[in-house]
């Protein structure tokens, strides 16, 4: 997989304002991902935007290089009301390019100066390096990172997220996360059906969770929409085309699959959340929680 290529061009904005989710505003550092997803939910948005949602995803990433001087002068506005941010919403926070540029790291001692709440949504083990600034902001204002942990079979991961860190590198940085007393969660989703919706495999997940120290875990079903669909189907083809001729039926003509089918999703990973809670009631409780990507879609659990 070829190196992504850096376009170092400045904002005119930070913090974006959202309608219809449960955040009040969004914050991308970068623009494009190289984990290049093939299940990512932007490939619909580039799309739309007429920007390419196939395989040239992620190999081009836009570097806001004076996000964290236009965030901070956003933050200063006496009209700034301290909404809760997203951060990553449209892009992975902690994806390589963090390493070079620590816009992301320079963002949130932006929020921790202005006492703002946050929350992050990543696959990237690199916020752990991060673990000072987010501990002063807990410190201030409410404080979460999600992390992203759809599957820990190493071959799907590779398959379906071939920029990302390994499954279980993310792991530890929940538990590096959970040991600092930062607010840790697991993302379980997309959930694959045919890949990763088996008992057996989102059972792992749970209890590998549990074990790393997360206090919430939330899942959510494949969504596809025009875009991600013909990029992901795509590339399922070329490794497992029994799983893609099932799939292209169960989406044919819609975007995600029967609410019957996610909310049973959701009714499996609490009940699992409670067993391994009464077989090891000396650990700390995780709670199942309704997955904030699917509220936003307005998928609902």
């Amino acid at each position: 997989m070829s190196r992504p290529e850096y376009r170092e061009e400045p904002c005119r904005s930070a913090l974006n304002p959202v309608r219809g989710m449960p955040f009040e505003w969004s914050l991308n550092p970068y623009m494009g991902c190289a984990h290049r997803c093939t299940f990512c939910y932007v490939r619909a948005f580039e799309r739309r935007a007429e920007r390419p949602s196939d395989s040239r995803y992620g190999t081009s990433i836009r570097v806001k290089v004076n996000v964290a001087e236009v965030l901070r002068r956003e933050l200063s506005r006496r009209s700034w009301q301290r909404g809760f941010v997203a951060v990553g919403a449209a892009t992975d926070p902690y994806q390589p390019a963090e390493g070079r540029y620590r816009l992301t790291r320079e963002c949130l001692v932006a929020l921790a100066g202005a006492a703002t709440p946050f929350g992050i949504l990543t696959r990237g083990p690199l916020v752990v390096r991060d673990l000072d600034v987010l501990a002063t902001a807990a410190a201030r204002a409410k404080v979460s990172v999600q992390i992203s942990l759809p599957t820990l079979e190493d071959r799907v991961a590779q398959l379906t997220e071939p920029g990302a860190p390994p499954p279980r590198q993310r792991l530890r940085a929940v538990r590096a996360l959970a040991d600092a007393g930062i607010r840790v969660g697991i993302a379980m989703a997309p959930i694959i059906p045919g890949l990763s919706d088996s008992p057996a495999v989102i059972a792992e997940v749970v209890r590998a969770a549990r074990d790393a120290g997360a206090e919430k875990i939330w899942t959510n079903l494949l969504y596809l929409r025009p875009g991600t669909r013909e990029h992901f189907l795509a590339e399922l083809d070329r490794t497992w085309p029994e799983v893609r001729v099932a799939l292209e039926n169960d989406f044919r003509g819609r975007a995600h699959l029967e609410r019957s089918r996610i909310k049973a999703l959701g009714d499996q990973v609490a009940t699992l959340v409670r067993g391994v809670a009464r077989r090891e009631p000396a650990r700390p409780a995780i709670e199942p929680e309704p997955p904030v990507l699917a509220r936003q879609l307005g998928l609902g659990l």
